[in-house]
């Protein structure tokens, strides 16, 4: 029996194979689940087409099971079948992201659309469909992992330095807004607090990615040993002591010195073999992806001051009173809502907790600050 006909097999064998007669619920609920896998089978073979290599295969394999759950609910179906159901619009706006784009974030809602298959619940499902489920999440996670780690750096400096600006200048301004200060004043404030937040983030982020810059430099290994090692004494042992602060073992520090000293040729031993830092080209690599400092202050300048200049929109515009209190608040909770969701979804995490978590952080942080504004308030009046 082959591969495939051995998981049709395991596919065919059910804890509960339905009535004969199924009731409209249970045919509303597995066209439901024929939609959902139809979607699914859709999703993963056009990740597959944007992939390639490995991940192109294991994607393939990942669809093909899918079909095989949807034969599942087929049969159970029979002639309810037909006409096929469709997807949800979700299903359907996933399904347009992974066939013309295809991306890590395609891959976080797939890996967590596996996450809450209620397989492992539904009695009319296999036992080995609820097992497939399981596993589809485990490898939608690891391929996923590779696009996360790209994204990481770059994307968590451009969410929090955009988080900062937004809870910064929001809570500044809803602090001198509650003190009974003017629209203009409170404009004036959030320019200000919007322009010293990102120079500050700037500065910080140019001074952190220099200072690393300066550590990994200071401790990179020089060309010392290849510049002077014709110049050394063979019977002293300097050479020997370089490679042995390095990380060798006294053993491969010799074989090491001997071949710098031209008395062999390669590693003839290869348990003796050891990668030189100072010959590594990995430390320009290294040093390369840390970014210039010059280019890391711009864009945490740019994101802090792309999050600052949100709260302060209905002042530019004229708003003043509790309608711009209103519609900075509103603004600010939607660009929050929007930043914690994002993070979430990557995170595999739920994007409405992430962004609801984000809102009660920034509004908390506002909420204080404007209490503190109406006390200063009452206490100058």
């Amino acid at each position: 029996m082959d591969r495939n006909e051995l998981s049709a097999s395991v596919t065919a064998s059910s804890r509960h194979v339905g009535s004969p007669d199924p009731t409209s619920q249970q045919i509303r609920r597995w066209r439901r689940y024929l939609a959902e896998e139809i979607s699914e089978a859709r999703i993963y073979s056009a990740l597959a087409e944007r992939s390639t290599g490995r991940d192109a295969e294991i994607l393939r394999e990942v669809a093909q099971a899918e079909e095989r759950h949807q034969q599942h609910w087929r049969n159970l179906l029979g002639a309810h079948a037909t006409p096929e159901p469709t997807p949800s619009v979700s299903a359907r706006t996933l399904e347009f992201l992974a066939k013309h784009f295809g991306s890590v974030f395609v891959l976080a809602l797939a890996q967590r659309a596996e996450g809450r298959s209620p397989y492992a619940e539904d009695p009319d499902a296999t036992d080995a469909m609820a097992a497939d489920e399981a596993i589809h999440e485990e490898i939608i996670r690891a391929l996923s992992t590779s696009g996360r780690e790209k994204l990481s750096g770059n994307f968590r400096a451009a969410v929090f330095g955009a988080n900062d600006g937004l809870v910064s200048n929001v809570a500044l301004i809803m602090g001198i807004g509650a003190s009974g200060a003017s629209s203009q004043m409170i404009l004036l404030s959030g320019i200000a607090g919007l322009l010293a937040g990102a120079l500050s983030m700037a500065a910080g982020e140019f001074v952190s990615v220099r200072s690393q810059r300066e550590l990994l430099d200071a401790s990179s290994p020089t060309q010392v040993t290849l510049d002077v090692a014709h110049q050394l004494d063979i019977d002293q042992n300097e050479l020997e002591l370089i490679y042995k602060a390095r990380g060798m073992s006294e053993e491969a520090a010799h074989h090491r010195a001997l071949e710098r000293f031209g008395h062999l040729d390669c590693d003839c031993d290869p348990s003796l073999s050891f990668k030189d830092p100072a010959e590594d080209p990995d430390d320009e690599r290294n040093n390369a992806a840390l970014g210039t400092d010059i280019g890391a202050a711009a864009a945490s300048f740019c994101f802090f001051a792309t999050g600052a200049l949100i709260p302060i929109l209905p002042y530019i515009f004229g708003a003043s009173g509790l309608l711009g209190v209103v519609l900075s608040l509103v603004l600010v909770s939607i660009a929050l809502g929007f930043t914690g969701g994002v993070v979430g979804l990557l995170s595999g995490a739920s994007p409405l907790k992430r962004g609801l978590r984000q809102i009660a952080i920034g509004l908390g942080a506002a909420l204080v600050t404007y209490a503190l504004g109406l006390l200063f308030n009452t206490t100058i009046g």
